[in-house]
């Protein structure tokens, strides 16, 4: 009898190690899912940066930051020259009818 009772406490010991170790194989697969889950997200980052990788090439091919920052410092030059000249015509335009305006009344 005591060699049962002996068999009966080892097979439940057995048992409860084999739960223990099934819930940790659990948790190990529920760990390993959010991994690949990670890891999907990183390749589609990697994926996306790739992409403004090869759209930085192609800017570059095009025109290089410095010269899109002389670009835009030469329109802002232009912007700037456009507001003097238009000022510029519309003085002289006030001007001239001044003028010719003074001369009607002479």
């Amino acid at each position: 009898m005591s060699e049962t009772n002996g068999w009966e406490n080892y097979s439940k010991l057995v048992l409860q190690q084999l739960e223990t170790l099934t819930s940790g194989i659990e948790a190990l697969r529920a760990e390993l899912q959010d991994v690949k889950e990670q890891l999907t997200e990183l390749k589609a980052k990697e994926d996306r940066v790739q992409e403004l990788k090869i759209w930085r090439e192609k800017l570059d091919d095009i025109a290089s930051p410095p010269q899109l920052k002389a670009a835009l410092e030469e329109i802002e030059n232009l912007k700037e020259f456009k507001t003097k000249a238009i000022t510029t015509f519309a003085v002289v335009q006030f001007l001239m009818v001044a003028a010719i305006t003074f001369s009607n009344m002479l």
